[in-house]
């Protein structure tokens, strides 16, 4: 996760979001299915957000081949986490970096993946940033979001706000609904947008760079 607030560079709030999230069901679930909508080679991939390294390891459990990954994230506690779980690990770089500001050139990619990052930015860089996961990924490559949503009605998000321990919600969320990001998406050039999955307020939204020959 990217944090946009000071607030993430609390240890115990950090502390207190990677035990609850970790035990949540749905999220287990949507990172299953972020794992299915992975290419089946991947060489080179970026996280963003990546928290505390948990992206990158389904990654690379899932597609051994992975010969670089890179996480960025801007949260001092969560860049140590990874920076400790990925320790003497070659393939693994992790870098600070605030989500808010143009990605760095690191080179192109197989794949973007992001876990519960992006909806803490403001709409307008949401669509700018899909824009450069565009210009970062290798033709036929995919970009997997796994997101918190705005739900239909205030009601409803309530409830899943209440279902995931966290009534009221955070202060830091900038939430969209599911179809203006697919279409920031599309609009950004990627093609086969589809949300792959969702639970209340979690979607897995998905793209692929054109060009390249689909090898799923």
């Amino acid at each position: 996760m990217q944090p946009m607030t000071d607030s993430w560079a609390d240890e115990a709030k950090v502390r207190e979001y990677t035990g609850r999230v970790g035990r949540l069901a749905a999220r287990r679930a949507g990172e299953m299915e972020l794992v299915e909508a992975l290419p089946a080679k991947v060489e080179r991939v970026m996280d963003l957000g990546c928290g505390d390294g948990r992206l990158i390891s389904l990654v690379i459990d899932a597609r051994p081949g992975v010969g670089e990954a890179v996480g960025l994230d801007s949260s001092p506690p969560m860049l140590e986490r990874a920076r400790d779980a990925f320790d003497g690990d070659p393939r693994v770089r992790i870098l600070a970096h605030d989500l808010r500001h143009p990605l760095p050139d690191l080179g192109r990619v197989d794949v973007v993946v992001s876990g519960f990052a992006i909806h803490h930015l403001d709409h307008d860089r949401k669509r700018s940033l899909f824009s450069e996961v565009v210009a970062a990924i290798r033709p036929g490559g995919v970009f997997a979001n796994l997101e918190v949503v705005q739900c239909a009605t205030p009601e409803l998000h309530e409830e899943f706000n209440r279902r995931i321990g966290r009534p009221g919600g955070d202060p830091e969320d900038v939430l969209a609904a599911v179809e203006p990001q697919l279409e920031w998406m599309r609009g950004a050039g990627l093609g086969h947008v589809d949300c792959n999955w969702r639970w209340r307020g979690f979607a897995l939204l998905v793209g692929r760079t054109p060009g390249g020959t689909p090898d799923r």
